[in-house]
């Protein structure tokens, strides 16, 4: 099975980025691609630019620039406490102690994780175990994150919390990849927008552009976002509302029908 067919997709540097697709798309096997752990029969990824090696110097190198965040935080965390897990990945790099401590410091700070430093990590609830695991690849100051079905097994507050998360490091300059199922998550965080379907890349661009195509929905097999629809509705009904400047959440669209009930 050929997992992935004539897929070119760039990604913008300090954006976050949705890749949606249904299980068997291949989101998982694009990831894999992106840090090094497979490597194309044909085509070739690029790093800034510059197309990447596969030998172990090139390989450590591209690591420290792309950190992979997998599905199940059981199989990345395996040190006795948060701490030592954390500092794992700084270690391997070479850093001295230092550093490592201070990079581990940054990063418990960055995931809210301080009061849980020395914790073990099999005492830790889901939500939690799935912060360590990015806390371990964000110690380590990629470039570039890429995260796998991240939502996945979260309650409403933590994905609330772990958006908010993604969101700061976005802003700090760290170019956030995910993957999920959820259009309306894609929808409301995301700056741009690749959908995967059968191993192929039905569309990329803005979330606007993407997610508002309704043909591309169809190829998907997605429907288009909630809010996008309501939104759609009311101004099809007479609320003067541009077309290019949907709203994004739920606050957003109440916002617009309180302001056009005045």
């Amino acid at each position: 099975v050929a997992a992935l067919r004539g897929v070119t997709l760039a990604i913008e540097p300090a954006t976050m980025t949705a890749v949606l697709g249904p299980n068997g798309g291949g989101k998982t096997t694009l990831f894999l691609h992106l840090n090094g752990t497979l490597r194309p029969t044909r085509g070739a990824v690029r790093l800034a630019g510059e197309p990447v090696a596969y030998d172990r110097r090139a390989l450590k190198r591209w690591r420290g620039q792309v950190g992979l965040v997998l599905q199940d935080p059981d199989d990345q965390l395996f040190a006795p406490t948060i701490r030592q897990d954390i500092a794992f990945g700084p270690y391997n790099l070479g850093l001295k102690p230092a550093e490592i401590a201070e990079r581990v410091m940054e990063a418990l700070t960055a995931l809210d994780l301080d009061s849980l430093a020395d914790r073990p990590t099999h005492h830790l609830s889901f939500g939690q175990k799935r912060r360590v695991a990015i806390a371990g690849v964000v110690a380590m100051r990629p470039r570039v994150l890429l995260l796998d079905e991240p939502m996945a097994g979260l309650d409403a507050e933590g994905v609330d919390q772990l958006l908010d998360i993604l969101d700061g490091l976005r802003r700090a300059g760290t170019t956030v990849v995910f993957s999920t199922h959820d259009i309306e998550l894609a929808w409301r965080w995301a700056d741009r927008v690749a959908v995967l379907a059968a191993g192929r890349l039905i569309a990329s661009g803005s979330t606007a552009d993407v997610l508002g195509d309704g043909e591309v929905l169809t190829a998907a097999k997605l429907k288009a976002p909630l809010v996008l629809d309501l939104a759609r509705a009311l101004r099809d009904a007479g609320h003067p509302w541009p077309a290019d400047r949907p709203p994004r959440s739920r606050e957003a669209l109440l916002n617009m029908i309180r302001k056009g009930k005045t």
